[in-house]
């Protein structure tokens, strides 16, 4: 049976560690807590779709988990432990160990969206009724989210005021260092519900591998996660402040599928980059790690907001934008999601997107904008299609992200904020590299149109070897126009407010 160890100490009390979102060992406060009391340790995963309140992983952030729970699967394996993976109804299933394998305790780290938390109280509830002891723990945050509360103690909605309040809490407590070794403890055969295998789970496919570049560009676990965080403190910090917005070079941190299944903490982030900033590494640039340590209070803020708003990836923060005309067109739609809008730089990121399940920041603004208000399409439909592409869909960034473009969420753009993607593109890919690299057939274009290829003059284009309308399509809306549309649609909506 998977998951049996060499551990032949089957009796007595065992402490069992239910992982979520938290797969890594290092700073993990509930596998902590577990091996400090002393009990034989059973870590488990489940993959658990019966709650039909929990939203589904995405295609991509599935494949991205098999290969996070393959290599915490061996991590746990070199120090004692295993990790036992079911698929079903997360109470049956913990009900099930706990009675077949004499658990008196059960330790998990929290969640932040509203059917989670209500799936976990109810659990603890039920656990301290049969005299479980049950503990949760923060692993996923900075800060829970009713810590960081305005001075009428309100939560906030503006981004900048709830930084300046996190920040001058507390320095966040030091990360924990990852057990040396775990006292496992095997399972019993006497369990009604069967564990299965990685493979069973399904989580990757098979015909067509659509994954088959994301497997050369990415290591999910936690090695691979303290890989690009040392890369990125080492080289690409410096100049962080100016050169994040460049999708052309290697600028960001590429930290954020890792921190999506919590393979690294925020806290390990914080201690990293504050540890690099006072050796000495900063060379005084300071804003390299200001700027950069805001976009992690950037997903703070977003799990603060998801935690007040459950609804977020589903509704408008503002109520206004309830009104909005949004226009149904899959022609528009489908030629967004396949990088065939005619405009590069979206085209561009689309494309980046579908291959490798990831899109520079700066990119995935220029296209939500595109999408909300050029095309005039319903932010959640945008929202969908990344929840579903990405390997760092995250409950609570994707959604205010996109609520921001639209301009209908907390501490939104305003609504004439209307990126245009030939001046994007020329500012933040002006040698066309980034364009080049996924728009591979407007390579041959001189530098000076590769952003706005309909104004190539005809035997540039012939020697590009593009035809409009054939190899590359002509732009599916008119900037101007589209621009027009959308600033009188937002123009129309009633005054502001929110939720």
């Amino acid at each position: 049976m998977q998951g049996v160890l060499t551990d032949t100490d089957v009796a007595g009390e065992a402490c069992l560690v239910w992982l979520r979102d938290d797969l890594r060992l290092a700073d993990n406060p509930a596998l902590t807590a577990a091996v400090a009391s002393g009990k034989p340790v059973i870590a488990v995963f489940i993959f658990d779709q019966a709650n039909t309140a929990i939203r589904p992983l995405g295609a991509a952030a599935r494949w991205w988990l098999h290969g996070s729970l393959e290599r915490l699967q061996q991590a746990l394996r070199d120090r004692g432990a295993s990790l036992v993976l079911f698929k079903g109804p997360s109470a049956t299933i913990l009900a099930d160990i706990i009675k077949a394998a004499g658990v008196s305790a059960v330790f998990w780290n929290r969640r932040y969206g509203a059917a989670e938390r209500a799936q976990d109280a109810a659990i603890k509830e039920k656990l301290k009724a049969d005299g479980i002891e049950a503990r949760s723990f923060n692993s996923h945050l900075l800060y829970e989210p009713w810590e960081v509360k305005t001075k009428t103690d309100t939560a906030f909605k503006v981004f900048t005021p709830f930084w300046r309040a996190a920040r001058e809490k507390s320095v966040p407590a030091a990360p924990l260092p990852a057990p040396q070794a775990i006292r496992g403890r095997a399972l019993p055969d006497t369990l009604s519900m069967r564990p299965v295998t990685l493979a069973e789970l399904a989580l990757r496919p098979e015909k067509p591998n659509w994954a088959a570049e994301m497997e050369t560009l990415w290591q999910p676990g936690e090695d691979g996660a303290a890989g690009n965080l040392d890369l990125f403190l080492g080289e690409a910090i410096n100049g962080y402040g100016e050169n994040r917005n460049r999708p052309d070079f290697r600028s960001t941190s590429r930290l954020s599928p890792h921190l999506r299944f919590g393979e690294i903490s925020p806290r390990q982030i914080w201690a990293s980059t504050t540890l690099a900033f006072e050796s000495g590494a900063s060379a005084g640039k300071e804003r390299d790690f200001d700027k950069f340590l805001a976009e992690v209070g950037w997903r703070e803020f977003s799990y603060h907001l998801l935690y007040q708003f459950p609804a977020l990836a589903s509704a408008n923060f503002q109520g206004r934008f309830d009104a909005f005309p949004w226009r149904h067109n899959p022609e528009h739609l489908k030629a967004w999601q396949q990088g065939r809008t005619g405009y590069p730089i979206v085209d561009a990121g689309m494309r980046e997107l579908w291959r490798t399940g990831w899109m520079h920041n700066r990119v995935r603004m220029i296209v939500a904008s595109f999408l909300i208000k050029h095309l005039m399409i319903d932010w959640r439909v945008g929202e969908d299609w990344f929840w579903n592409t990405l390997v760092d869909a995250d409950p609570a960034s994707n959604a205010a992200s996109w609520q921001w473009v639209a301009g209908s969420g907390a501490d939104a753009a305003p609504y004439y904020r209307i990126f245009a993607p030939v001046l994007q593109g020329e500012k933040f890919d002006p040698k066309g590299e980034y364009v080049r690299h996924y728009v591979p057939e407007l390579a041959g274009l001189p530098n000076d149109v590769i952003h706005k290829p309909w104004e190539a003059a005809h035997p540039v284009l012939t020697r590009a070897g593009i035809r409009l309308g054939t190899n590359y399509p002509h732009p599916v809306v008119s900037h101007i126009e589209a621009r027009d549309k959308a600033l009188a649609a937002f123009k129309s909506l009633s005054p502001e407010t929110t939720a």
